[in-house]
């Protein structure tokens, strides 16, 4: 049982999809979106609320081939989340002049 299986409960339920016959290609679609939300925040912690709706919102933006939209639709969204996960390396706080 993969990760995804939770959120491709919850991502059916959204869309109405009422059928297991794009199972496959739903658990693609989040896994992908997964990763592309990690890239963009920096975290692909799903027991977060924020990142979980991102990853959900992306995946339909793709399952809806409107996957051009989604960045800039999104983008107080993601801006915000990858704010909440910076955390700056340690060392470079402390750069000599």
């Amino acid at each position: 049982m993969s990760e995804e299986t939770g959120l491709l409960d919850e991502f059916k339920a959204r869309n109405h999809i009422f059928h297991d016959s794009e199972n496959d290609n739903l658990n693609d679609i989040l896994s992908k979106s997964q990763v592309a939300i990690k890239r963009l925040v920096g975290s692909d912690d799903l027991a977060k609320p924020q990142i979980a709706e991102l990853v959900l919102e992306r995946s339909r933006y793709v399952y809806n081939d409107a996957l051009e939209y989604f960045n800039d639709n999104f983008q107080s969204e993601l801006i915000g989340v990858s704010l909440d996960n910076y955390s700056p390396e340690s060392g470079d706080d402390n750069v000599s002049d």
